[in-house]
């Protein structure tokens, strides 16, 4: 179905404006499904997130700093994932012992065995992308690399003065 039609748009001003909303557009189906998927493991996409960098970074504790770092979601609050992820025994937070005001985070057990579960399921995930051909995702992740080194560049032509 035609973007225009979807949204209630009879025209846009011109091709990057179509792209940049038909991005934003399906990145609500994409996020609905991640959302979807991830709440049948008790977890939020974002939480799943988080058990990933710790898992990837096991047994090397991380710091809140660098999951945000991390995360696909710059704007998450790292902290208030790490505490709800605690709460539910799937991480282990330790003060730092060089800087008291720092955290060091790793994954725990329970969490490795969740994760290691929803590893296993991951692939019912891909059907989200699978009305395209495996070349098809290739090119549609070389174009979005280049959309966000774009929009890198553009960051910084854009920037308000004095920033």
């Amino acid at each position: 179905m035609e973007l225009e039609h979807e949204i209630g748009l009879s025209s846009f001003r011109n091709d990057w404006q179509k792209a940049s909303i038909s991005i934003l557009y399906t990145y609500g189906f994409i996020s609905n499904g991640h959302e979807q998927f991830f709440k049948k493991h008790g977890l939020t996409s974002q939480q799943y997130n988080v058990l990933r960098i710790l898992h990837d970074q096991y047994p090397t504790p991380v710091s809140t700093s660098f999951l945000r770092e991390k995360m696909l979601d710059k704007m998450s609050d790292a902290s208030r994932l790490v505490n709800r992820l605690n709460a539910k025994g799937l991480v282990k937070v330790a003060q730092n012992a060089s800087d008291k005001r720092l955290v060091n985070i790793t994954i725990s057990q329970e969490g490795k065995k969740l994760f290691d579960s929803i590893d296993g399921d991951l692939p019912n995930l891909d059907a989200l992308m699978q009305g395209l051909t495996q070349s098809e995702a290739q090119q549609l992740t070389t174009l979005l690399e280049k959309v966000r080194d774009s929009i890198k560049s553009a960051d910084e032509r854009i920037a308000p003065a004095g920033e």
